[in-house]
């Protein structure tokens, strides 16, 4: 209890003065406490809570609150603002989200608070496909969001063409979403991970491969040729008519959307063989016809009655096939093949200049003289008459 009186009993104004003095700043020094603590709602990315602080602008508030804040940060009020007791201060931290926006990357900087906030800081369509919920909060170390926006693709499968509005990321999303189901072979016009671009045509063939195709094809036949001497020269005859043969051949066919686009042989089978035409081609040359002028150079002699006339025709038929008026212009002349010699040696000369210009019984009579002196060593053919 404080004594306002001396020790004498006295009371002493002086001491009531100090005392007033010291209980006055008591006073203001705590209207003065109270008057500057102010309680503070702070909403940092929608985590609020209550401050109590002395701060007189929002970023000492905000600091005292230990928030760090960057330039991209968003706060409203501004940091310069004065607070007041009640005020409330939003804090938007800026956060920098990896965003795949129909299948192009970037990085995006936002103060958005979560994945709706970021769509519509993008300005994409609010029906886009999103990896993430709308409400899924955005982290300040980094987010990742696929955003898929609506498209317009065709369809063409099965002989019909239909439009689609779709937010599928890729090809195979669109085709299974559209119930359009492949099989093992069937081919796309774009690959099933091609990402989806706005207006684009995606064709589906439908391709078979278990189909089989069989033909039948002809084989020609050969020709064989047999030359005879029993024929005229140039005269043919046929003495084996041919036959065609055939072929079985599979083929494994490849159907794209029902037409043919492929067949491979798998198998050959002959069903016919084919029958060779044999051909008798002839070679003997038939007598020439004596020119006038070859005639007029026969002197005409008679020639004596022919002897051995069947030997002779073998080696005629031998030498010259029997032609004996032949002149190959190979020096050799006639039925027998003289030379110029032999024959003007033997007489000939009486009758024609060559051999080839003399009848067969003029040839056969200097044949004659000859194989009197020599036998038949002229003769290459000579053989044949023994035969």
């Amino acid at each position: 209890m404080v004594n306002f009186f001396k020790s004498d009993g006295k009371f002493s104004f002086v001491k009531v003065g100090t005392q007033l003095v010291v209980l006055s700043a008591l006073v203001l020094g705590l209207v003065a406490f109270v008057g500057n603590n102010k309680t503070v709602t702070l909403n940092v990315d929608g985590k609020v809570s209550s401050v109590q602080t002395f701060g007189g602008t929002v970023g000492q508030v905000v600091k005292s609150a230990k928030v760090e804040l960057q330039a991209a940060d968003r706060v409203t009020p501004s940091v310069e603002a004065h607070v007041e007791n009640g005020s409330v201060i939003n804090v938007n931290l800026a956060k920098a989200v990896k965003v795949s926006l129909d299948g192009a990357e970037k990085t995006v900087s936002t103060t958005a608070q979560d994945v709706g906030g970021l769509v519509t800081q993008l300005g994409v369509a609010s029906a886009s496909e999103l990896s993430v919920p709308k409400d899924a909060r955005l982290a300040v170390d980094g987010s990742f969001v696929a955003i898929s926006t609506p498209k317009t693709v065709s369809i063409l499968a099965d002989g019909k063409a239909a439009k689609t509005t779709t937010t599928a990321r890729n090809v195979g999303e669109v085709l299974k979403d559209a119930g359009v189901k492949l099989g093992a072979a069937d081919r796309t016009s774009q690959p099933a991970n091609a990402p989806v671009v706005n207006n684009m045509v995606i064709k589906v063939s439908r391709v078979v491969t278990g189909k089989t195709a069989t033909t039948t094809e002809e084989v020609r036949y050969e020709t064989l040729s047999t030359d005879s001497d029993q024929m005229p020269k140039g005269e043919e005859k046929v003495t084996q008519a041919g036959v065609p043969g055939s072929v079985t051949k599979t083929y494994k066919l490849v159907l794209v959307d029902g037409r043919e686009a492929s067949r491979t042989l798998v198998s050959t089978k002959t069903t016919r063989e084919p029958v060779t035409e044999k051909i008798t081609v002839g070679t003997n040359e038939a007598p020439k016809e004596e020119p006038k002028e070859a005639a007029a150079a026969n002197t005409g002699a008679a020639a004596p009655a022919m002897m051995n006339v069947a030997m002779w025709d073998k080696i005629a038929q031998c030498e010259s096939t029997g032609n004996w008026s032949i002149n190959n212009g190979n020096g050799y002349y006639g039925g027998l093949q003289f030379d110029i010699q032999t024959w003007i040696g033997a007489g000939g000369g009486a009758y024609a200049p060559n051999a080839s210009l003399a009848t067969k019984a003029q040839q056969i009579d200097i044949a004659n003289r000859v194989y009197a002196e020599r036998g038949l060593q002229p003769w290459g053919c000579g053989w044949a008459a023994s035969s």
